[in-house]
């Protein structure tokens, strides 16, 4: 017997598929015609799409009921969505990235970090301008330099060349400059926070912190004031760190390319800084500031810490708190500092890290950072069959082994891909995250505000992820589990891990899902001069011995020590 209301229904949707598909072509060619999706490139029917999304195939009478029920599922998407949920509100299913069995190392105090004796003020502003912590902090207690004048040079520099490098959103000047001379009356009064005293730094704006804009470098949130003082920079200031600017992210923590402008690379003004943490790399490469913190979800502190020639650390997941943070992906956001070397990144990670009950996600620790090692003492992998393909940078990433070999490594061949797990198909655990981070944003029509809208911009992958199902997240995040465990079990039995920062199959997204630390580092330059980059990965927790590692590379090789020649000079 025929059942005319599916054959009716099955009419309505070809129907509506057709209209669909008329719609997206008229749509296609206007946006051709624009240049809007220039990258797009249709490989499959696009009706296909729109009648199965999902990619699911149910009988009629299966379909009949799935549509009887839809009507309750609607009333209750209407009814989450018309309650408040502001981006500071993390739900309640929290990831945990400790493989079985993993022994996390036991809590251990702030180290005592020594300041050395006899740094003079140098002659040269410009050599001052690149000095390391240790010799600013030597400069301040010795008396050579105060609080307030050193606050003032940084801000000079970064009025004097921001304008080439648009690397600052905001000044905060004001706090800036009270917040210095308290420190020096502290110091006068014999009060001593230590290393970090009197050291001006910047801060990725999607820290909030009170009195000024945080922006999260996005036309939508660009007079946005948050009446809270971000969790790090809490704890810098308590360090007596002084902040002197918010500087520049890509729009919603995406590349480098933010409201106002589109931040510079300091070795080629040609070139964009990368991102997301664009404005930290670039004002730490150019001497601008001592350092800066940044964000990585899946390669914002790698990737223009590449392009820029700093010196980046991504700590384990749950390392540092995120507390006052722009949330992008709750369960792969991170915050790590970026420097000129990976001794300052050891200073400045042991004042971040540490508990935070405003952050249910971070898990305390121990951190011991070693200073001088003995490679040959380290078990040491390189991954393989990366260094072994052939791509544009990798006659300075094989020359990185012959470095690290001559200080005496005994380089170990691992492989990190696992064919078996689809883990670029995990990218949908990010993207289904943040457009819940965004869902106001998309649904109110303001995504429309963002500079970039291109296929692969935010304001399309915010709605493209709304076809993500439920059930594939729960996979994703569910396979996972099997990726922690797989990275856990290759990487054991290794101190450190060399792996080429972009090269070798998903290892920057799959270390970004399993959590693991790693720290990028220059390597090299290229003819256009660029910098170029290489990564030592380490176990869950082991931040030490990464970055004793990454010192021992930089203190053998001096490209860290390079400084780009237009902010080098008086």
């Amino acid at each position: 017997m025929l059942n005319f209301r599916l054959i009716f229904k099955g009419f309505a949707y070809f129907f509506l598929a057709f209209t669909f598909s008329l719609i997206i072509a008229s749509c296609r060619n206007k946006a051709d015609q624009y240049g809007v999706f220039p990258d797009v490139v249709v490989e499959i029917d696009s009706t296909y799409y729109a009648m199965n999304p999902m990619d699911l195939r149910f009988d009629s009478m299966e379909q009949a009921m799935i549509d009887s029920s839809l009507s309750e599922k609607i009333d209750a998407y209407r009814a989450i969505r018309a309650y408040p949920l502001p981006n500071s509100t993390p739900p309640a299913i929290q990831f945990n990235p400790l493989p079985l069995g993993f022994k996390v190392p036991a809590p251990t105090p702030k180290q005592n970090w020594e300041i050395p004796e006899g740094i003079t003020r140098p002659v040269w502003e410009s050599d001052l301008a690149f000095m390391s912590i240790p010799e600013l902090a030597s400069l301040i207690h010795s008396g050579e330099i105060s609080c307030l004048a050193l606050t003032e040079f940084f801000l000079n520099r970064l009025r004097k060349y921001d304008p080439q490098l648009h690397c600052v959103i905001t000044l905060t000047e004001e706090y800036a400059v009270e917040q210095a001379k308290k420190l020096d009356a502290e110091l006068a009064s014999g009060k001593d926070r230590g290393i970090l005293h009197g050291i001006p730094y910047g801060a990725k704006d999607l820290f909030s912190f009170p009195g000024y804009p945080t922006t999260w470098g996005a036309g939508p949130y660009k007079d946005q004031v948050l009446d809270e003082t971000a969790g790090i920079i809490r704890e810098l200031e308590e360090a007596g760190a002084v902040l002197v600017a918010k500087t520049t992210l890509g729009a919603l923590a995406m590349d480098d390319v933010w409201f106002a402008d589109t931040t510079r690379n300091p070795w080629n003004l040609k070139e964009g800084s990368s991102g997301s943490s664009a404005g930290s790399a670039s004002a730490t490469a150019a001497g601008l500031l001592p350092f800066a913190i940044g964000t990585e979800t899946w390669g914002s502190i790698v990737s223009p810490s590449t392009r820029c020639g700093t010196t980046g650390l991504r700590p384990t997941y749950g390392r540092v708190t995120r507390a006052g943070a722009m949330a992008l992906s709750w369960s792969m956001d991170k915050v790590g500092p970026i420097c000129r070397s990976a001794s300052d990144c050891a200073i400045v990670f042991d004042v971040l890290r540490g508990p935070d009950p405003s952050d249910q996600t971070l898990i305390e620790a121990g951190f011991t950072y070693p200073g001088e090692v003995d490679l040959s003492a380290l078990r040491i992998g390189y991954f393989k069959s990366a260094f072994d393909q052939d791509y544009g940078v990798a006659r300075f990433d094989r020359q990185t082994l012959r470095d690290l070999k001559r200080l005496g490594a005994d380089l170990i061949p691992v492989e990190l891909d696992n064919d078996q797990i689809p883990t670029e198909a995990l990218a949908i655990i990010l993207e289904a995250e943040a457009a819940a981070a965004f869902d106001e944003l998309t649904r109110s029509d303001r995504d429309t505000l963002l500079v970039m809208q291109r296929r692969y911009s935010w304001p399309n992958l915010f709605r493209t992820a709304r076809y993500i199902p439920a059930v594939e997240y729960i996979q994703a995040n569910r396979i996972r589990h099997d990726l922690i465990e797989d990275y856990n079990r290759r990487l054991k039995d290794f101190d450190v891990v060399v792996v080429p920062s972009f090269q070798g199959g998903d290892q920057l997204l799959a270390t970004n899902l399993t959590g693991h630390p790693v720290v990028v580092v220059p390597n090299g330059f290229k003819n256009s001069g660029s910098p170029t980059s290489i990564s030592f990965l380490g176990n869950l927790f082991d931040e030490g011995t990464i970055l004793a590692v990454a010192a021992a590379y930089q203190e053998a090789t001096g490209f860290n020590k390079k400084r780009p020649e237009l902010f080098s000079r008086d």
